[in-house]
């Protein structure tokens, strides 16, 4: 890794929490993306890692399962917005986003799982560790805030970061 992921860290985060990034999975042939809000970067096993979580029943997750490699693509300011709210709101199962949010999905440099184009930051990841989370464990507060209501649990996907990126 030529660059360290912590480039613009604070920026790169403050976007994601206020608007969300794409996580991408698959490849250029076959790739789907959803908007994340939620996601965790520093060092574990000596190794810069990207913490995204996914729902279990998420089709994004169906990829992850069998997968070894995700792109986390966040957008400084609005141009993407509508892209985001599509992505986070519509399931790739059957429902093409590229066309439906009018995003285009590009190669990304280190691994073949694409990222989304026009975004300002980049980092592709390859899975290291997959763990759901495990609700009995998790303070009583957050699990009635996130998990109320039937709301299915998280799958942590622990990936090292192999590249991060910027396009400005």
């Amino acid at each position: 890794m030529k660059e360290t992921f912590t480039n613009n860290l604070e920026i790169a985060m403050d976007w994601l929490y206020k608007q969300g990034g794409f996580l991408t999975v698959g490849n250029m042939g076959n790739a789907n993306t959803m908007t994340i809000s939620w996601g965790s970067i520093g060092y574990m096993w000596r190794k810069p890692m990207f913490i995204a979580l996914v729902r279990e029943e998420r089709y994004t997750n169906e990829f992850l399962k069998d997968g070894d490699t995700y792109t986390v693509s966040i957008p400084y300011g609005d141009t993407l917005k509508d892209a985001l709210k599509i992505c986070g709101s519509t399931s790739g199962r059957n429902t093409n986003k590229e066309k439906r949010a009018n995003i285009k999905f590009i190669s990304g440099k280190e691994i073949n799982t694409p990222v989304i184009y026009g975004c300002n930051k980049y980092y592709e990841c390859k899975i290291i560790l997959k763990q759901p989370i495990d609700l009995d464990k998790l303070n009583e507060k957050d699990k009635e805030i996130f998990y109320k209501d039937g709301n299915t649990k998280h799958i942590l996907y622990f990936g090292e970061i192999i590249s991060e990126y910027e396009n400005n």
